[in-house]
């Protein structure tokens, strides 16, 4: 069974922030860095960095949303159709330390990803369009065409600047913003992927069936650019 454990992590150039773990049980075939949702840590996103490390990925959680508490205000925000706070600067200095953990443990960028829900896949689309690494994975990225936050840009603004291969997963609730996201996403220079779901809700990943498939699709997504 894979080591899952949260502490505070510290690079050798001094940055810090706290992260929960999970280390595969076994050879390690690379390095994921999972964005949570609004609602922070929550068991669900344990139980994922669970599964993932299963599959011999070293996985780290960083806590984006600074504060133990914070979260709650944050989902109180989202709610309300806005997070106020919330840069691209600021989540993209967060992921670097996730990175930089995974460099220390000798985790190159190409073998690394980046997997996000919610607002956690808006974060995943905004590193993908900033940063070198092996793939990305956004589950139900809000924020397509409205900021989420007026620090974070739409995702349709830089999806033509995505700087490596990027799955996005999502219900078909809001299927002509999907499809738009789609459109501009292959005009960037890397490999994209759109899939939609049938779904009443944004987020398919509650049904069975969408789960599943979704899961599979992430998987498959992660051993084909992750070498």
């Amino acid at each position: 069974m894979p080591e899952t454990r949260t502490e505070p992590v510290r690079l050798a150039d001094g940055r810090a922030l706290r992260m929960t773990i999970a280390e595969p049980p076994g050879v390690v075939r690379g390095g994921l860095v999972v964005l949570h949702e609004s609602r922070g840590i929550t068991e669900m996103v344990r139980v994922l960095a669970d599964g993932l490390a299963a599959e011999g990925w070293m996985v780290v959680a960083p806590h984006i949303y600074h504060g133990e508490d914070g979260s709650t205000e944050v989902a109180e925000e989202l709610a309300a159709g806005r997070v106020s706070g919330l840069s691209g600067e600021s989540v993209l200095a967060d992921t670097d330390i996730a990175f930089g953990w995974l460099a220390q443990h000798g985790i190159s960028a190409d073998r690394i990803g980046v997997v996000g829900f919610e607002l956690g896949g808006t974060v995943a689309m905004v590193v993908a369009a900033s940063r070198r690494i092996g793939a990305a994975v956004s589950v139900a990225a809000g924020g397509i065409l409205r900021p989420l936050s007026a620090g974070l840009p739409a995702l349709i603004d830089v999806a033509d600047q995505l700087r490596c291969p990027w799955l996005g997963l999502y219900g078909d609730k809001f299927a002509d913003e999907v499809a738009q996201l789609r459109e501009a996403a292959s005009r960037s220079e890397t490999a994209t992927d759109v899939v939609m779901f049938p779904a009443a809700d944004h987020r398919f990943d509650i049904h069975p069936d969408g789960a599943l498939e979704g899961w599979q699709r992430m998987l498959n997504w992660l051993d084909a650019h992750l070498r």
